[in-house]
């Protein structure tokens, strides 16, 4: 499998997971409706540790545009390369869109809340406040990518698929800490990609797609995985 073929893969797969927990609980007659911020958090985590335990041997698992340009901010990835993995990325959480659309089909009409259906999609603010809508996505990112390259640090060793459990459980983390300001992205691709979806599936009353917002969920991540690469080299140097 090539790197392209497994980032848009396992991005899919984080998107199949992570969005359909989403739609599980926000979306009318379904069974799991109602059940909470726990499950999506713990929804994604899982979502990004199969990913990864998928896909991890072909690519390392980036599935997240934001991870992948703090890796060679920090030396551990060639540029080169980098154009070529968000493009899989984006391909993928697109595609991963498009089947939870299909998997929750009869679901989108019973559900007259538009916010509740893009919701499925994409992030957005509890309160809407563009500073502090940013730094959230900073603060947030900049936390994944610290851990993630301190897990990765010379002489820290796991015993097989350990460590791709342990980042399962710093999604969960970070979702209960920092997630509920604005749903915690922390991934352009995780964001953008779905919003696209979105944007062009015939969704029954899905109204807007927010894209005065869609920029946040884009750029901050992208701070913050810089931030945290430069500081983190910075420290271990």
């Amino acid at each position: 499998m090539s790197p392209f073929v497994a980032e848009l893969i396992g991005t899919m797969i984080l998107i199949v997971f992570g969005g359909g927990v989403c739609a599980g609980v926000t979306l009318k007659k379904s069974l799991s409706q109602n059940s909470g911020w726990i499950v999506i958090t713990f929804g994604w985590g899982f979502a990004v540790m199969i990913a990864a335990y998928v896909v991890g041997n072909y690519s390392g698992a980036h599935l997240n545009p934001a991870l992948t340009i703090a890796l060679a901010v920090a030396g551990s990835f060639p540029w080169d390369q980098v154009g070529t993995y968000i493009a899989a990325q984006m391909i993928g959480a697109f595609l991963g869109a498009v089947v939870v659309w299909l998997h929750y089909l009869p679901h989108w009409k019973e559900t007259e809340d538009p916010g509740a259906k893009l919701g499925v999609f994409s992030t957005g603010p509890a309160i809407k406040n563009t500073f502090a809508n940013l730094l959230s996505e900073i603060i947030g990112t900049f936390v994944l990518v610290f851990v993630l390259l301190a897990l990765g640090a010379k002489g820290m060793k796991f015993a097989d698929g350990l460590k791709t459990l342990i980042v399962g459980f710093l999604i969960v983390g970070i979702g209960l800490s920092l997630g509920g300001t604005t749903g915690y992205a922390i991934n352009p691709a995780r964001d953008l990609g779905p919003r696209i979806a979105h944007f062009v599936l015939p969704i029954a009353g899905k109204g807007s797609s927010n894209w005065s917002y869609a920029w946040i969920p884009v750029v901050g991540p992208i701070i913050g995985g810089v931030l945290a690469a430069v500081v983190y080299n910075l420290i271990v140097q």
